[in-house]
C-alpha cells in the first residue's frame, strides 16, 4: 500500500526527477534535486479531469523553505475565503491562492509540524467559487517519519556543499 501512495505522487507532481525516500502510512518524503518534500493525497480521490488535493512539508537545500506546509486544494476558492487547516483540533489560518494554500511563517510551520507529531489526522477547509463549503481530509500515518526524512536529506545537501 505504501509503494502505492509513493507511486501516486510520483505520477500526480510534474518533476519525474523526484527520489523516494520513504514511504509510510499515507506518506511519502520525496527528494527532488533542489528540494524535498513530505507529502500525501487527501483520502477523497478526484473524479478523472479533476484535481486530485494534496499537501505536504517542503524543504530546499539553499532556499528559503524549512518546512512550508503546502496544499493543493480540491476545488478553486471563492475570493476573500479564509482557509483553516486543522491538525487534530488545532486551527491554525493559512495563506492562499490560485487553487493552492501555504504557512504564513517559520512559526507557524514549527507549530504544525509538532501537532502533525502527536494527531491522527488533519483537515483543510474553505469556501469554493460557488460558496459552497469543503473539506479535504488526510490521515497522518508516517508523516512525522516522512518530514524527518525530507528535512534530514536536504539538510545532508546544505551540509556538501
Amino acid at each position: 500500500m505504501r509503494w502505492i501512495v509513493g507511486l501516486l505522487l510520483l505520477v500526480a507532481c510534474p518533476v519525474s526527477a523526484a527520489q523516494l525516500l520513504f514511504a509510510g502510512g499515507q506518506w511519502v518524503a520525496l527528494d527532488r534535486g533542489a528540494s524535498c518534500e513530505a507529502a500525501s493525497r487527501a483520502l477523497r480521490i478526484a473524479l478523472k479531469g479533476k484535481v486530485q488535493a494534496r499537501a505536504g512539508f517542503a524543504f530546499d537545500a539553499a532556499g528559503p523553505r524549512r518546512g512550508q506546509f503546502f496544499a493543493q486544494l480540491s476545488r478553486n476558492l471563492r475570493p476573500g475565503s479564509t482557509v483553516i487547516l486543522t491538525v487534530g483540533e488545532q486551527p491554525f489560518m493559512l495563506a492562499s491562492g490560485s487553487g493552492w494554500a501555504w504557512s504564513r511563517g517559520p512559526a507557524q510551520e514549527a507549530a504544525i509540524i509538532a501537532a502533525v507529531r502527536s494527531a491522527g489526522g488533519m483537515r483543510i477547509e474553505s469556501r469554493d467559487s460557488g460558496g459552497g463549503r469543503f473539506i479535504d481530509r488526510y490521515q497522518l500515518g508516517g508523516a512525522p517519519t516522512a518530514i524527518d526524512a525530507a528535512a534530514g536529506r536536504c539538510a545532508g545537501k546544505m551540509q556538501r556543499r
